[in-house]
């Protein structure tokens, strides 16, 4: 009785309503990438976080979070999602105000619910090891008013990852966070590395409803009064007219602005599993199988010559000859070639807006 009580009180928050504009000719503002099966796999990178999610908290109590333009993708993809459990946001602002809407609407359901926020997008294979530090989060989250964080080893100096540094002399098994880092450069990545006390930030964040609450009512008194005046209404069907008037007038602020730099209660948990962000057609590169020459191949068939630590993606498995090509990015989607050098992939954000301007292409 006492662990179903448990389990009763564990939320999760999906948040699925990025655009992923790295992952372009695939990822397009109409069809992001976490609605795709970017890995191959069967399963888009959607469905795999729910199903990695709904091994151990109860179904009902999954909600995703995403644009409303995306609300007839995420029923298609997810047929079992409960109306109540689709928190749509009726314009982009950003993650502290979706973040805080549905710590409101999960709390109006349980006000002893403990809740993840973990992105739709995230690569993790060991989910057994998530699974328990996440229910290690959990149990701490509803004995202590704090702010619990996943962090990851970190295997190599990323210069694409912001970081975690933790208090070096906690050895407690979850760590005080003294800050967050932004992303560095190589040489203070190297540098966090050889401190040992600091770990990549995954985005993934567990918390009591009442302790998130209080966060932002402390650092976001305006956020929290505006999305206070319509507890009546949530999880009624009052709830989307209220919602449509006043999520536009939210500040457009990430959440690791809004109450995490402020907060002083935040400790980490230095996660037991493999993690990658799948942030970039890199990082997919690195996670998806690869031949005696390193070409990760995806949807496609292909011969391929003097050609090495390339990144092949197709539509329908369409047939590609390469020959004499080295660290590239070579995707086909529709009516877009993108053939495009690894180490500039940070800058295909920008190419898409040329080609849009030039073409008018999604």
């Amino acid at each position: 009785k006492y662990y179903k009580y448990m389990v009763n009180n564990y939320y999760a928050v999906i948040m699925a309503g990025g655009v992923g504009s790295r992952f372009w000719p695939v990822s397009t503002t109409e069809y992001p990438k976490q609605f795709h099966d970017m890995l191959g796999t069967g399963q888009t990178l959607l469905q795999r976080t729910y199903s990695r999610l709904q091994k151990f908290i109860p179904q009902e109590n999954i909600l995703i979070l995403t644009n409303e333009r995306y609300k007839e993708i995420v029923e298609e993809q997810i047929p079992n999602i409960l109306p109540k459990n689709l928190v749509l946001e009726p314009c982009m602002r950003n993650t502290a105000p979706c973040i805080l809407y549905a710590a409101m609407k999960v709390n109006k359901r349980n006000p002893n619910g403990v809740m993840i926020v973990a992105p739709s997008d995230a690569w993790i294979e060991d989910e057994k090891a998530f699974m328990h530090n996440v229910i290690t989060c959990f149990n701490a989250a509803q004995k202590a008013n704090n702010i619990l964080t996943l962090g990851i080893v970190p295997t190599f100096p990323n210069t694409g990852y912001g970081y975690i540094q933790y208090d070096k002399d906690d050895n407690t098994n979850i760590k005080k966070v003294n800050q967050f880092r932004e992303k560095p450069d190589y040489a203070t990545a190297k540098e966090f590395l050889k401190q040992g006390n600091f770990l990549w930030n995954a985005g993934i964040f567990i918390w009591s409803t009442q302790t998130v609450l209080n966060a932002y009512k402390t650092y976001q008194p305006a956020m929290y009064e505006l999305f206070e005046k319509g507890e009546d209404t949530y999880n009624t069907e009052n709830e989307v007219d209220f919602i449509a008037k006043a999520y536009p007038e939210a500040e457009n602020i990430s959440v690791d602005y809004a109450i995490l730099e402020p907060s002083t209660n935040i400790y980490v948990l230095p996660a037991n599993f493999d993690w990658n962000d799948l942030g970039s057609w890199g990082s997919l590169h690195e996670k998806s199988p690869k031949d005696s020459a390193q070409n990760a191949v995806i949807n496609a068939r292909v011969l391929l010559k003097d050609a090495e630590n390339n990144i092949i993606r197709t539509e329908g498995a369409k047939c590609v000859v390469i020959d004499g090509l080295k660290n590239y990015i070579v995707v086909d989607r529709d009516d877009v070639l993108l053939i495009y050098p690894k180490a500039k992939e940070q800058n295909i954000k920008e190419i898409v807006n040329e080609v849009k301007s030039k073409w008018d292409l999604h």
